[in-house]
Parts: C-alpha cells; sequence; structure tokens
C-alpha cells in the first residue's frame, strides 16, 4: 500500500487541497409498492443523519483532523445530510487557522422505480483537506462501513504548495491510483476501471462487486418464496441496474 511521505520541509502552511469524492450505490429488487416503501424507511433509519454523523466523525478521527463545527439533517419523506468543519491542528483558544478550508459532508439519496421492482440508494461523500492530513486514509473504513454494490471514486490534489528554498509542490505524495490505497480484501472483491490524468493530479477509479448474491438483494422475501423462472427475471434487472450506474450510461435490456 502506498504511505503518505511527510518529509517534505515546506516553508509555513501545506497549501494543496485533497479532495476525495464518493459515489455510492446499494441495489434491491422490492417486488410490491409495500416492500418498495418498507425499503426505503429502511434506508432512512439505517443512514440517518445521527449514524452518518458518527461516521463522519470516525472518518475525522482516522485523518487525524479536529472537528469544529457539525450539521447534520434528515429530511421528509427521505434522506439526510451532514457537513463537518475540520482542521487540521488542535482547538487552541477560540481561535484557529485554516478552520474554513477542510471539510466532510454526506447526502443521501434513496430512491425507487415505480413499476419494475429495482430500487437504488446512492450516498455522495466529500472529504477534503489541507495541511499533512489525508482524506486516502479513510478511505477503506468508509468502503467497509457502506458496504456498496458501486463505489465511484474521484481523488483530486489542488493548488500548490512552497518548500523552504521556494519551489512549488503540486503534489506532497506518491499515487499512481486511487486503489494504491485499497486493502487486498476490498480489492478482491470488487472489480475496478481506472482513469487517471497525472498531469492534472486527477484520479478516477469505479468499482463494482464481482460476485452478485441473489439472495442478498430480495428486500422482504427470500430465494426460497420465489421460483427459478422469477429470479432469472429478477437476476437480469439488478445486473441491468448494475451495469447502467458503473458504465454511466442507458443500456439495452
Amino acid at each position: 500500500m502506498a504511505k503518505h511521505n511527510s518529509s517534505l520541509k515546506l516553508h509555513g502552511f501545506n497549501n494543496l487541497t485533497k479532495s476525495l469524492s464518493f459515489n455510492i450505490y446499494d441495489i434491491c429488487y422490492a417486488r410490491s409498492a409495500l416492500q418498495r416503501a418498507e425499503y426505503i424507511e429502511y434506508i432512512d433509519e439505517v443512514y440517518n443523519a445521527e449514524r452518518l454523523t458518527d461516521i463522519l466523525s470516525e472518518v475525522a478521527n482516522i485523518i487525524g483532523a479536529t472537528i469544529l463545527n457539525v450539521a447534520h439533517q434528515d429530511y421528509d419523506p427521505q434522506g439526510a445530510s451532514v457537513t463537518m468543519l475540520i482542521c487540521e491542528e488542535p482547538l487552541k483558544d477560540s481561535v484557529v487557522a485554516h478552520l474554513d478550508k477542510s471539510h466532510i459532508t454526506v447526502h443521501t439519496y434513496p430512491e425507487s422505480h415505480p413499476d419494475d421492482g429495482v430500487s437504488t440508494f446512492r450516498a455522495d461523500i466529500d472529504v477534503s483537506t489541507c495541511g499533512l492530513i489525508s482524506p486516502l486514509k479513510a478511505l477503506n473504513y468508509l468502503i467497509h462501513s457502506l458496504e456498496s454494490d458501486i463505489v465511484i471514486m474521484d481523488y483530486r490534489v489542488r493548488g500548490f504548495t512552497r518548500n523552504v528554498r521556494g519551489r512549488k509542490h503540486f503534489i506532497d505524495h506518491r499515487i499512481n491510483s486511487i486503489q494504491d490505497y485499497l486493502d487486498r480484501e476490498i480489492r478482491q472483491r470488487y472489480e475496478m476501471v481506472d482513469v487517471n490524468v497525472y498531469q492534472e493530479n486527477l484520479f478516477h477509479t469505479k468499482m463494482r462487486l464481482k460476485n452478485l448474491d441473489l439472495d442478498t438483494y430480495l428486500f422482504g422475501e427470500g430465494l426460497e418464496d420465489i421460483n427459478t423462472r422469477d429470479a432469472r427475471m429478477i437476476r437480469r434487472k439488478v445486473e441491468h441496474e448494475i451495469l447502467e450506474i458503473f458504465y454511466g450510461r442507458n443500456m439495452p435490456r
């Protein structure tokens, strides 16, 4: 696994901004209107603002950040948002420099199709830091916490900082791919595709589960409750939904 290089001697504060953005998707099949409503209710309960706040608080702890402020909100009829202002330095008195330059946010979007039974939960997560702390340290924790079918990630380093001799540095650590920072168990579970623009310090990785266990996608019923023909039909629908989201385009059925 690649490691953050902290040996760079800088002049003053590290002005590089490191931003990690997630789109995660959870897919399920809920056959009836009642089951679809129950799925949305279940998602709203499991991913409510309080639990999301706990997840983001642990992210701040993992990357070594101090939480300055938290705002969270549950929405009616569905969804939740959490925003945290964070900083690298421990709090001292009442003034903290750079408090407005680092943040963690999450927004959730449960939705369901009114006809074909497919329901999808999406969460957008952004971890943006400056200084020596890196959002990549929380990568594995976030993926394990949300246990998603599809994960789409962007990592971008913006701006520049100077060393003690005045030379500009546009990145302060080595990275070839976001995959460098994923643990082995995650890399084995997911199929991954990279699109990286190295000259822009822009790294994009999208992942989807390799194995589809249909029983885990059924909401309100199990495989023992459906016949073989329905099982094949449901599998096709779930696979089609995953492929369209993974490739970002409509595909023929």
